[in-house]
């Protein structure tokens, strides 16, 4: 038995609620179970309890043994003081507030519904391949999922919100310069993110500016920040490069020590960062006030103009320094921009509404629906439990569900867990 078992049971009333009394046979009605407290203190704020006949309000403290009060040290915390009634599984001694008055306790496993704790069983007990609720995920009820996964796709995007919000307060609310870091780590992609984002940290957003009317000297200083012109290369670009970035490093003062550099394993040739890099000194060259043009944008084929750049004409017959390769014009697919998109422009929209007290969720929804659903494992992995019909929105909330969900078994806290619990 768990403790989060037992807040779901008070929460949500899954216990007779007719018949309920202390451990020493007083009666018990509960009028208000309080406001869950995720935090320090008490489990649950101002709820609402007669005992006998006398009306309590006050807090509640939730435990699977009495005695575990005494493990956590709350008979010498003033804080407790405040609990009205201590609910238990499992009374094993009497507990005190710290001026020694008896706490009264609910033994809940006497009064708990058979049902939900046979139903929690089955969703925690029973060996798994996947998720827990693998063999009962087909049959949930398909305007709860909807509202579920809703909910989910917003609450992913409120994650990745408060990411971009620091960013937000260290660059004095310049908002481009965080749609700049927002944007360049998500062409790295997923396994070179973390490798872009220091990169784009290692470049003042006001060098950016100064550089901004030229794509090359931004090549140069992408790549150089990147560790890529290092080397000796007999190559006339790399050449180049090299002696543009060295003038400008010294000139701005750049530097890239803690800079992780971007590596090309297990990337297909078009990901390579050399690439993306390029990609972007092109689109920022192309558009000064990148992030002004993103938010008035509402239909995907403008975002598809917007972003369909090229690399400098180098990287049409190269996917690296020094070493040739077939002549190809490499332009962001759609399938890229819907990524950017999805990770970059929808998430910034979100946080620069949220500022300008112009929220509309209808907005970002349009935006998304107008989206395929995206690719990968969790995605398939939800569509061999069940058929369903994807967009972007139910994909993105299909990954929230799973990382922040399924894998953390907070089975309790999913509309879909509490559903098979609560179920006859």
């Amino acid at each position: 038995m768990s403790e989060n078992f037992l807040h779901y049971l008070w929460k949500f009333k899954k216990f007779e609620t007719g018949h309920l009394t202390t451990s020493n046979k007083r009666t018990i009605e509960v009028l208000k179970v309080g406001q869950h407290n995720h935090n320090s203190g008490p489990d649950f704020f101002n709820a609402k309890i007669r005992i006998d006949d006398q009306l309590w309000v006050g807090n509640v403290e939730i435990h699977v043994k009495s005695s575990d009060w005494l493990l956590h040290q709350h008979d010498k915390d003033q804080a407790y003081d405040s609990v009205i009634l201590h609910v238990v599984w499992k009374h094993d001694t009497e507990i005190r507030r710290t001026n020694n008055s008896i706490i009264p306790t609910l033994s809940l496993g006497e009064f708990a519904s058979k049902t939900a704790i046979k139903n929690y069983k089955q969703l925690f007990y029973k060996k798994k391949n996947w998720i827990n609720c693998e063999k009962q995920f087909k049959h949930i009820d398909i305007f709860l999922l909807q509202r579920w996964l809703e909910r989910l796709y917003f609450e992913r995007f409120e994650r990745k919100a408060l990411e971009m919000e620091r960013i937000l307060e260290k660059s004095k609310h310049n908002w481009e310069e965080v749609f700049f870091r927002v944007i360049f780590k998500n062409f790295g992609l997923k396994l070179n993110a973390d490798a872009f984002d220091t990169i784009a940290r290692s470049i003042p957003f006001t060098v950016l500016r100064k550089c901004q009317s030229n794509q090359f000297s931004l090549e140069a200083i992408f790549m150089g920040q990147a560790g890529f012109l290092e080397d000796h290369k007999k190559d006339g670009y790399y050449t180049d490069l090299k002696k543009e970035y060295q003038f400008l490093s010294k000139k701005f003062n750049l530097k890239n020590d803690h800079v992780i550099r971007p590596h090309m394993f297990r990337l297909r040739p078009s990901n390579f960062p050399t690439i993306r890099l390029s990609q972007l000194a092109q689109l920022y060259s192309s558009e000064p006030n990148l992030f002004s043009r993103v938010i008035s944008m509402h239909e995907m084929t403008d975002f598809y103009a917007l972003f369909s750049v090229n690399t400098s004409p180098y990287w049409e017959s190269h996917f690296t320094f020094n070493k040739k390769s077939n002549h190809s014009i490499k332009q962001l697919t759609h399938a890229f921009i819907n990524l950017i998109v999805i990770n970059s422009i929808i998430p910034i929209r979100f946080l620069y509404a949220k500022y300008q007290s112009k929220f509309d969720k209808h907005d970002l929804i349009n935006i998304i629906n107008a989206l395929p659903k995206e690719k990968n494992t969790i995605v398939e992995g939800f569509e061999n439990l069940r058929r369903m019909d994807l967009s972007a929105l139910e994909s993105q909330a299909l990954i929230q569900l799973k990382a922040n969900y399924c894998d953390n078994n907070k089975c309790l806290e999913c509309e879909i867990g509490q559903q098979l619990i609560s179920s006859k």
